[in-house]
């Protein structure tokens, strides 16, 4: 069984430790020897956990003074209404969403049964990029029966907001229905989207999103840089 290296665990306990608050954002950190110490090995193993996490946008350093934390995984709420905008504000954080492509395309299977819809049928496709600070923190898929919703690639090139887009279309409210979470590791094309590096730890979560009658309006898929997220699940959010 392949064991993670030492420098990588190390990067996934001070990871932890910026999550939970024992280092703010703009806080040092321990200098290298405390580090050294605390982990017992020597200093260059602490630099190349620390050049991981400044890769992954997590940490910077300042010459003759230390490395910073420069952000910490930000919560992200996964109940009945997972909102992407509310989420980050909630948070404090700034979201911004980059469109990759827009598609109309036939289903596949799994989407075909996911909206109820017959095998083959038109779907709308939006892939994007969510950002936190301008930081990218999730690549995304969100898929919608074409035939009930004909226009909504053009608003969604308008608005950049699924929710915004299916009010457009009459839908008011929208609730989850099913949620899945799986754990992942990154391929090159995910890698270079997310700033991270290729075999990095990611979260899928797949999901399907309802009107108030119980109709699916929305099948997605998201891939979560795991350093930079903590998936909360439960609640009303």
């Amino acid at each position: 069984m392949a064991r993670t290296p030492v420098w990588k665990s190390i990067a996934i306990a001070l990871t932890d430790d910026i999550a939970h608050g024992r280092y703010e954002t703009g806080g040092k950190l321990p200098a290298e020897a405390q580090l050294s110490a605390r982990f017992g090995v020597n200093r260059h193993t602490v630099r190349r956990a620390l050049a991981e996490m400044a890769a992954q946008g997590l940490v910077h350093s300042r010459r003759g003074a230390g490395v910073f934390v420069a952000a910490k995984p930000t919560d992200y709420p996964i109940g009945k209404r997972v909102r992407f905008h509310q989420n980050l504000a909630r948070e404090g954080r700034s979201p911004a969403k980059q469109i990759l492509t827009l598609e109309t395309r036939a289903a596949a299977a799994p989407e075909a049964n996911a909206l109820q819809l017959d095998p083959g049928s038109s779907v709308h496709v939006y892939d994007g990029l969510s950002l936190a600070d301008g930081q990218p923190i999730a690549l995304f898929q969100s898929i919608f029966p074409a035939e009930r919703f004909p226009g909504i690639l053009d608003a969604l090139q308008d608005r950049r907001s699924v929710t915004s887009a299916l009010q457009h279309f009459g839908v008011e409210d929208y609730t989850r229905i099913e949620t899945r979470i799986t754990a992942k590791l990154a391929t090159a094309t995910q890698a270079l989207h997310l700033k991270i590096a290729e075999g990095s730890p990611i979260l899928r979560t797949t999901g399907i999103n309802a009107d108030p009658e119980g109709r699916p309006v929305e099948f997605g898929r998201t891939w979560f840089a795991g350093d930079r997220v903590t998936l909360t699940v439960g609640g009303e959010s």
